[in-house]
């Protein structure tokens, strides 16, 4: 009788789903980096993946060879799909060199006798002019990243709309992040125009079509809108790609990783 109790206390126990078995996208970040990384012809030796709180800051990638990735981006990562959109952003941003532009402006600024502007709200806006037009950039660098790798690259529009829709957002019924999703989706739609055939099973994917598909219709029915979105696109992929193939053929520098080191050297 004892062992027929234990039997089947024992079977009760594996049926349970257990919170270990709670997917952890932190845990996941190093080795979904690495096959990024590999699997886009990068190396990764050495390279370390690093979960942090504020907001990631890898100007020191290319002495350090560390890559920060936000915790606060990853807790919107349910599956490895997510995770890989979170991390492949940031190495995006990396092989765009942005950190390293900006280290480079403000060394010329720096040496130089005119200041442009004192006004704040002029340096906001341009501060977040600059910012947003990074993220999308690093953003269609993520989506080679994570085709080549095998990943799903819808994954990324659901980690930016699961994010907060701020209140005007919510007013007009636009989902969160809606201008990198819209970006994000148009440029998979131009290269990679089979992903999004095999969709995303998730409801943040299915509201953020239905916003997007009256867009996209508007736009269609439009030669001269179509015209440009088309070329718009047509020059991000090979700009995207040129901007891969260079950081690869300098063993992992970007173009203002290298300005920098120069202008650095000099003083």
């Amino acid at each position: 009788m004892k062992k027929v109790l234990l039997s089947v206390f024992v079977a009760i126990l594996i049926a349970i789903p257990t919170h270990a078995a709670t997917y952890n996208a932190a845990n996941r970040v190093q080795e979904v980096g690495e096959q990024l990384l590999t699997k886009n012809g990068i190396s990764a030796t050495n390279i370390k993946f690093t979960v942090v709180s504020d907001t990631p800051n890898n100007s020191n990638f290319i002495s350090n060879k560390v890559i920060n990735v936000s915790s606060a981006e990853l807790a919107f990562a349910g599956n490895d799909n997510e995770t890989a959109s979170v991390v492949a952003a940031e190495i995006g941003h990396i092989i765009c060199g942005h950190a390293s532009k900006d280290k480079v402006i403000s060394l010329l600024q720096s040496t130089a006798d005119t200041n442009i502007t004192t006004n704040a709200s002029v340096q906001t806006f341009a501060s977040n002019y600059k910012t947003s037009k990074q993220d999308k950039e690093a953003d269609l660098i993520a989506v080679n990243l994570m085709v080549n790798a095998g990943y799903n690259p819808l994954a990324l529009i659901v980690v930016l709309t699961k994010q907060t829709a701020t209140y005007w957002d919510t007013i007009i019924g636009r989902p969160a992040n809606a201008d990198k999703a819209l970006n994000v989706y148009d440029y998979i739609s131009y290269v990679y125009p089979e992903k999004l055939k095999v969709g995303y099973g998730c409801n943040e994917y299915r509201t953020f079509l239905a916003y997007a598909e009256n867009i996209t219709q508007l736009r269609s029915s439009n030669k001269k809108l179509a015209a440009k979105n088309d070329k718009t696109y047509a020059k991000a992929k090979k700009n995207t790609a040129n901007k891969i193939t260079k950081f690869k053929t300098r063993g992992g520098i970007s173009g203002w990783d290298a300005v920098y080191g120069l202008l650095n050297g000099a003083q």
